[in-house]
């Protein structure tokens, strides 16, 4: 009987086997998906650590972590960040953040955060509001080697409270950047990209009334590191070492008019662009027509003698103005190359930074606002 009872016992454990590999496996999840949570905490404080550094100060108003068993997730309520270190410190605050991680990949980060975001100037009511259908964010790395990062918009829309004029808007938003070469503290190539689809701002000049499509990569040489600091030190810095900001690829469409363009830029000692772009423009006339070449004409010394003949005969100095663009196309044609576009007829022209003045050839066209 004894026997018996023995081969029974003996037959049956072979069934428990697989309940006991699951009990161990969970447990060994278990302590996998905590270690993964620490990890992925580490480096959203690492993170942090190195925003603030940067004059970007982030703060929850409320935090919680979940996403057991396969993924970490970390949900920031009522999402702020202060950016300090360029005149006074504009306040941003957001409706919710959520940041995931894989329990096998903690230092892959991706952001999702809803709208609307207010921005405002410290201790002021909000001066911009803003929304999207789909806002998303992507960081490889860790605070001490960041690889990759990247940031999308959907339906973006920035505006006054309450309804006002629309600042600036785009179907679709995509920013990007990673390390090319070098290191985080020993001079670091980045590349940068940006593309927007439908893009407006009609705030910063008339002709970003009209929907523009946007493609530019470009590599950034100079810097010493990618140290924490706000961006008017690192600018200095990149000045300071004779730094380049390569544009190896740009594209802009607006309507018919298509324009594509490269070129190196650099600062100045007070900020300034300086440089210079050659760009291949499909539709250029419309281009000048939209920056308004009568105002154009007014400035310098075609300015001043236009006024003059008005002093003299008034309603001569229209009749000038009117005959001043034609003279611009002249001159266009002098310094530039007749050529082809995606099929259609072109003009290659430089497009010169001076000291921050904006020049289309020898044609003044506006200024670009200094960077510190």
């Amino acid at each position: 009987m004894p026997d018996t009872q023995s081969a029974a016992r003996r037959r049956r454990w072979p069934i428990f086997v697989p309940f006991g590999l699951l009990v161990v496996f969970a447990g060994l999840w278990t302590g996998a998906w905590f270690f993964a949570v620490g990890k992925a905490e580490q480096a959203l404080a690492g993170w942090r650590a190195r925003e603030a550094k940067s004059g970007r100060v982030y703060a929850c108003g409320s935090e919680s972590i979940s996403g057991f068993p396969f993924r970490i997730e970390v949900r920031c309520g009522t999402p702020s960040v202060e950016l300090r270190g360029m005149g006074a410190p504009l306040l941003l605050k957001g409706a919710d953040l959520v940041v995931l991680a894989q329990v096998y990949q903690p230092t892959h980060l991706i952001s999702e955060f809803k709208s609307p975001l207010t921005i405002a100037e410290a201790g002021q009511p909000p001066a911009y509001v803003a929304n999207w259908t789909l806002g998303q964010s992507s960081v490889r790395g860790t605070p001490r080697a960041p690889q990759r990062g990247a940031m999308v918009f959907d339906n973006l829309d920035v505006q006054q409270p309450g309804g006002g004029k629309v600042s600036f808007g785009a179907k679709r938003l995509e920013l990007h950047g990673r390390m090319v070469s070098g290191a985080v503290n020993d001079n670091p190539v980045i590349e940068l990209g940006v593309r927007t689809t439908a893009a407006t701002a009609p705030e910063v000049h008339a002709v970003m009334t009209a929907p523009i499509d946007l493609e530019l990569s470009a590599i950034v040489r100079g810097l010493a590191d990618f140290a924490p600091k706000p961006w008017s030190a690192r600018l200095r810095e990149l000045q300071a070492r004779g730094g380049k900001l390569e544009i190896a690829n740009g594209r802009l469409q607006q309507g018919e008019t298509i324009a594509v363009g490269s070129g190196t830029l650099g600062l100045t000692e007070s900020g300034n662009l300086e440089g210079q772009l050659q760009l291949t423009v499909v539709g250029i006339e419309h281009v000048l027509k939209q920056l308004d070449l009568e105002a154009i004409a007014s400035q310098g010394r075609v300015g001043s003698a236009i006024d003059k003949l008005d002093r003299l005969l008034p309603g001569l100095g229209n009749i000038a103005r009117k005959n001043v663009a034609p003279g611009i196309m002249v001159g266009l044609d002098a310094i530039g190359k007749r050529t082809t576009l995606e099929g259609k007829p072109a003009l290659s022209v430089p497009l010169r930074f001076v000291d921050g003045r904006i020049m289309l050839g020898p044609l003044p066209v506006g200024r670009a606002p200094s960077l510190f």
